[in-house]
């Protein structure tokens, strides 16, 4: 998963980075809170974790900007020293799906994620057959059916597929995708991406008599939408 870290204590981001990391995620860390608003309008986050002091822009504004800014607003951790009641109530009330006090012990920190993470996935972690409507994919055996007959597509083309089902009707960076496919960016051409877009387009028949359609969000990335 893509986590954003915002906290102006490089020790506290270090502290989360090397936790989640050994989880698998990938994360990014924000000391600026600035920055974020433009992040979260060019990138896609699985999930947000915030500090709420921060100098520029507090952990609460940005929670009340992207649930009025996002189209999808990616589920928030509050991660913070502020512990008390009504501040973990307004936090929770704003929007926050989580509040954990600092400082909290690797272990501790990891197991919420992950449980934020399995509520707010949008397929189970442990599910082998995914089901769409017409179309039936085997993460096991990476195949994929259209109405009982099956498609062939390449293993980079079955995870890409399987991730646009997966995060159905949400708008998906170029970078998340290939981040989350190639899990590196920095020798890959987004026409690359592209082309791989383009070709599980046509050989899954992603169109309206289907009930879905993939369609490109200009200067971002691409949505898989139903019908």
């Amino acid at each position: 998963m893509r986590i954003a870290i915002v906290d102006d204590d490089e020790s506290s981001i270090e502290f989360v980075t090397q936790v989640l990391a050994q989880g698998g995620h990938k994360i990014v860390a924000f000391p600026r809170s600035r920055d974020v608003p433009n992040a979260l309008r060019r990138e896609t986050f699985d999930l947000l974790i915030l500090d709420w002091n921060m100098p520029d822009m507090s952990g609460m504004d940005i929670v009340a900007w992207a649930r009025v800014n996002l189209p999808t607003c990616p589920p928030v951790i509050m991660l913070t020293s502020r512990s008390d009641k009504d501040d973990v109530a307004a936090a929770l009330n704003a929007g926050a799906d989580d509040f954990i006090v600092k400082p909290e012990s690797a272990n501790v920190i990891a197991a919420r994620v992950e449980a934020l993470l399995r509520r707010t996935s949008a397929q189970p972690v442990d599910s082998r057959v995914e089901a769409h409507g017409p179309y039936v994919f085997d993460r096991l055996e990476e195949t994929v059916t259209l109405n009982g007959e099956q498609v062939v597509l390449t293993s980079k083309e079955f995870a890409l597929a399987r991730l646009f089902f997966a995060n159905l009707h949400k708008p998906l960076s170029r970078r998340y995708l290939m981040e989350a496919v190639w899990k590196s960016v920095a020798e890959l051409s987004t026409r690359t991406l592209d082309m791989h877009v383009s070709r599980i387009r046509a050989k899954l028949q992603l169109r309206s008599d289907n009930g879905y359609r993939l369609q490109t969000v200009f200067g971002y990335g691409y949505r898989l939408e139903s019908f």
